[in-house]
C-alpha cells in the first residue's frame, strides 16, 4: 500500500460524528445507503432511488470518504462500521414508528405523584402491551432505568445537602 493508501486510511479512521451524519444527512444520501445495504454487492439502478449522475457520485464520495462505503470490483458494500451505522439508522427507525408509545409511556412515568411510583411488574405489563420489539423493549427499561437511578441518586444529593446545611 503506497503512501496515497496509507493517506485515505488515516482519514477514514479520524472520521468524526459530523461527518457521517453530513454525509447521512439527506433523504436521496440515506436512500443511497439503504440501497447498498440492501443490495449486497448487486448492481444499482440510480434511476429507480431518483438520482441523477451527479447526485449519485456525489453522495457515493461522502459516504465512501465516510467509511461507510467501500467499492470492491466495481461494486459498492457497506464497511463493517458502515454496517453497524446501518444497524444504529434502523434502529433509530423503529423507534420513530413507536414514537407516540413511547411518549404515552414517558407519560405515565411522570404523571404518578411524588414518591409514589407504579410498581415495577405494572409498569413493566403497560411496556409489554405498547412495545412488541425486543430491542425497543430492552432500550425502554435501560433508559427508565438509568432515569430512576439519575432521580434517585439526584434526590439522595438533595437530602445531604440538606442534612448538611441543619448542622
Amino acid at each position: 500500500m503506497g503512501i496515497n493508501g496509507y493517506s485515505k486510511k488515516l482519514e477514514i479512521e479520524n472520521v468524526t460524528i459530523e461527518e457521517i451524519l453530513k454525509a447521512l444527512s439527506d433523504n436521496k444520501a440515506l436512500a443511497l445507503f439503504n440501497t447498498i445495504a440492501l443490495a449486497e454487492g448487486n448492481q444499482i439502478q440510480i434511476r429507480k432511488i431518483g438520482l441523477t449522475s451527479r447526485q449519485y457520485y456525489s453522495r457515493l464520495s461522502r459516504l465512501t470518504e465516510a467509511g461507510l462505503v467501500m467499492r470492491i470490483n466495481g461494486r459498492y458494500f457497506l464497511t463493517l462500521f458502515g454496517r453497524i451505522i446501518y444497524e444504529a439508522h434502523t434502529t433509530a427507525c423503529k423507534a420513530l414508528s413507536y414514537l407516540w408509545k413511547l411518549k404515552a409511556i414517558e407519560s405515565i412515568q411522570m404523571s404518578s405523584p411524588a414518591g409514589v411510583k407504579l410498581p415495577e411488574e405494572e409498569f413493566s405489563k403497560i411496556i409489554d402491551t405498547l412495545i412488541d420489539d425486543y430491542k425497543i423493549k430492552n432500550m425502554v427499561t435501560r433508559a427508565l432505568t438509568s432515569s430512576i437511578e439519575q432521580a434517585t441518586h439526584y434526590v439522595k444529593q438533595k437530602e445531604e445537602e440538606q442534612i448538611i446545611r441543619v448542622r
